[in-house]
């Protein structure tokens, strides 16, 4: 897994080089996307960061938005939806 700093510095500069590699969790939301996602970025307090998608989706839960945070080599960057998720 990636550093927080390098995944944080990524996710602030929405950089599709990390797009798939790490997904984004936002504590205060209870949302999870990828580093790429064209939403207000979240103050950095209040993110964790996950190697996967399934790793960022809290256990026995299913799914809370209709678009999959999942990288696809089709999709233009930046066109990911976010999903929900209800951390720790």
């Amino acid at each position: 897994m990636l550093s927080f700093d390098v995944c944080n510095a990524a996710r602030l500069r929405r950089d599709p080089c990390y797009d798939g590699r790490f997904f984004t969790a936002v504590k205060t939301t209870g949302i999870y996307c990828r580093p790429v996602c064209p939403a207000k970025q979240p103050l950095t307090r209040n993110v964790a960061y996950y190697p996967t998608a399934a790793a960022a989706e809290p256990p026995a839960s299913g799914p809370a938005c209709a678009a999959a945070p999942r990288p696809r080599r089709s999709a233009r960057p930046g066109t990911a939806r976010a999903r929900r998720w209800r951390g720790p």
